[in-house]
Order: structure tokens, then sequence, then C-alpha cells
């Protein structure tokens, strides 16, 4: 689930794979397993990603449909 979040969330940002593997200092095919949900996501990209989009790591992870983050 939380693959399709986070392919949306760049979408939605208007970035790119590749600025989002920069962001996450990490190799652009490692970024799109995740994207495409082949490889686990973790924990540590989860928050920063949250962080990027303003969001909540419960939406990323498809626990709620709420993308505020929360207080």
């Amino acid at each position: 689930m939380y693959f399709r979040r986070i392919s949306d969330l760049r979408v939605d940002n208007d970035m790119t794979q590749r600025a989002v593997a920069d962001y996450l200092n990490m190799n652009l095919e490692v970024y799109r397993r995740y994207e495409k949900g082949i490889r686990e996501i973790p924990v540590w990209a989860v928050l920063k990603l949250a962080e990027l989009y303003h969001t909540s790591t419960d939406y990323i992870l498809g626990l709620t449909d709420d993308p505020a983050p929360r207080a």
C-alpha cells in the first residue's frame, strides 16, 4: 500500500524519482524499487518522506486516509 502513496505524493508534488532519491541520499534504482513495492522501505526513509511531503507517516503507510500531519 505505501508504495502507491509514495508514488502519488511524489507526483502530486511535481518531483522526479531522481529528486526524491537524492533527497534520501540513495541510489535511484533502490528508490524505484520502493515505489514499485519490490523492496521494503526502511523506517528512516518513511520519516524523511513524511517531512518532505508535510504529511504523517500513518498516511504514507496507509493507516489513515487523512494526509494532514498530526500535531
